[in-house]
């Protein structure tokens, strides 16, 4: 991810996703892209654009400026990944990062994610306008009343105003703990960008799988993944 450089000149890199082409190509947050093929760029927009001209397979050459120094890079084009792909390429096998500045809207959610050590857990970002999230909620609610006493916690996270969720969430019967995200940062770190959005985290605090959107049958993936992580041994205090 990238955004305009203050001064106009060249595009500085925010954020690198893991495992992603730029980072295999040696880039690095900070730098500033100043030509991609040799065009001077001044915009995201333009990098996507000379980017977009490749097909996947094919390499492009990315010049930038890190610490005063000029580098050039030869990074590989891929096909564009679908916004799920980019959040297992980011997250799964990863440690789980941590929450802040959590309110309890319904149950008792865990403090924070060093607390779910030992346990596995499904943390989904919801909303209460979110109607595939109203499909998911009842699905969540009967895997944490069939697996919850083997040691599976289900936690839902939201950005809505704490006293909407906590109403929404008494309405619907919501059937696992849940929290308001009250600045949003919880969801920035997990690179949140659709609703809803489920992270498996294993009994170690590890991302082993993230669901993206609604898909009808989809609980049974997630259900043999859960199995599987319950008979895992637990980790090392």
């Amino acid at each position: 991810m990238s955004t305009t450089a203050p001064d106009g000149g060249g595009v500085k890199v925010e954020h690198i996703i893991r495992g992603s082409p730029a980072e295999k190509s040696g880039l690095k947050e900070a730098d500033k892209i100043t030509r991609v093929d040799a065009s001077v760029v001044s915009s995201a927009t333009d990098v996507t654009r000379i980017v977009s001209k490749h097909s996947p397979g094919e390499s492009v050459s990315v010049t930038v400026v890190r610490e005063g120094k000029e580098v050039t890079v030869s990074a590989r084009v891929l096909a564009r990944p679908s916004m799920e792909d980019i959040a297992r390429m980011e997250h799964v096998g990863a440690y789980a990062p941590p929450w802040s500045k959590m309110t309890a809207v319904a149950g008792a959610p865990p403090s924070s994610v060093q607390a779910l050590r030992g346990r596995v857990a499904l943390v989904e970002f919801w909303a209460t306008w979110c109607g595939p999230c109203r499909l998911t909620a009842p699905v969540l609610g009967a895997m944490q009343a069939k697996y919850g006493p083997q040691g599976l916690t289900v936690v839902g996270i939201t950005t809505d105003d704490a006293t909407l969720a906590a109403e929404h969430a008494r309405k619907t019967g919501m059937a696992f703990a849940a929290a308001a995200d009250t600045d949003s940062a919880t969801s920035k770190a997990y690179g949140v960008t659709s609703l809803p959005t489920l992270f498996v985290i294993d009994k170690g605090g590890v991302v082993r799988e993230v669901a993206v959107g609604y898909e009808p049958g989809g609980e049974v993936r997630i259900e043999k993944l859960v199995q599987t992580l319950l008979a895992e041994p637990a980790p090392p205090p």
